[in-house]
């Protein structure tokens, strides 16, 4: 996988540790409070080649829920499922340049999301998941993501109960308008839906084996809605800095506020970082940093 068998541990160290200092610029998500116990130190990277060659490095047994970076998922679960003739009847592909839970820009659209990896996207989305309620349709996603990955994701009960004791009052709003118009049917059973599968969790290996289904051809997933979910990810997986680091970086990436942080490397494989403390907008620092640094050392960009 482009020059990752020539890796050395040395240099995987030296960048893990470049990572570490830079992540003293970020800070760990505090609206949540279980998420504001992490240590800022904890870092922890594993790749999964397509060759079947895996390198890991750092706090790789961490447990963390995948937050934000779930919402490439259920993208990939919905286009599987449902097609995205569907899907895009609900939700634009347009970049967005404001903050991920922004109830304005919703507004201002006129209540059509502009992609699946902001909130307003990934709310609308679970409304429209498999299952009779919040539960089941959690389970069910799992599930299936787990029989197709060979991971071994669960549902976070903790962490749950800790988000549902600070709702979000942006998601609350965005969930609330969206109804009003119609566009969900049932506001509540799609915010339940939305936290219950943000607060699925696992360890970075996980992470990189979720990472690989949209790397490698897999005869279980259209190759279209590969495409598509990468396409998503490289303009819009890093809210408002996704160009910035499509110019820097040039790989399709996801984050969430758990601290986890994902990178594909079409054909290639996949690199999955887990680091807790965030930049202004809600990247991991860390993460973002040990990607920069190995994605030029590697000349991965997708850019030729």
């Amino acid at each position: 996988m482009k020059g990752f068998d020539k890796l050395t541990t040395k240099e995987l160290s030296a960048w893990v540790q470049q990572a570490k200092i830079q992540a003293e610029r970020g800070q760990v998500a505090a609206r949540i409070p279980l998420l504001a116990l992490a240590d800022p130190c904890w870092f922890a990277v594993h790749i999964c080649c397509e060759s079947g060659q895996t390198i890991n490095f750092g706090d790789t047994e961490r447990v963390f829920p995948l937050m934000s970076v779930i919402k490439t998922f259920s993208l990939l679960y919905l286009l599987e499922h449902l097609g995205a003739e569907a899907v895009f009847q609900w939700v634009g592909v347009e970049p967005s340049d404001a903050p991920f839970n922004s109830l304005e820009q919703l507004i201002a659209d006129r209540g059509r999301p502009r992609n699946p990896m902001i909130n307003s996207g990934a709310i609308t989305l679970a409304d429209k998941l498999p299952g009779k309620d919040a539960s089941q349709r959690t389970l069910l996603f799992c599930q299936w993501l787990n029989q197709l990955a060979l991971c071994q994701l669960k549902l976070d009960e903790v962490m749950l109960t800790s988000v549902r004791s600070k709702r979000s009052p942006a998601n609350q709003a965005i969930a609330n308008y969206l109804a009003e118009i119609g566009h969900l049917e049932n506001s509540e059973t799609a915010l339940d839906t939305y936290e219950q599968i943000c607060c699925l969790s696992g360890k970075v290996e996980d992470l990189a084996r979720l990472g690989k289904l949209l790397a490698c051809e897999n005869s279980s997933l259209s190759s279209q809605h590969r495409r598509i979910v990468n396409a998503l990810m490289l303009t819009c997986g890093l809210y408002e800095a996704s160009a910035q680091f499509a110019v820097k970086i040039g790989l399709p990436m996801k984050s969430g506020i758990g601290g986890g942080l994902l990178a594909i490397v079409p054909g290639e494989g996949a690199i999955a970082c887990y680091s807790p403390t965030l930049d202004a907008v809600s990247n991991p620092v860390a993460g973002l940093a040990f990607v920069e640094a190995l994605a030029q050392k590697l000349e991965l960009s997708i850019f030729a």
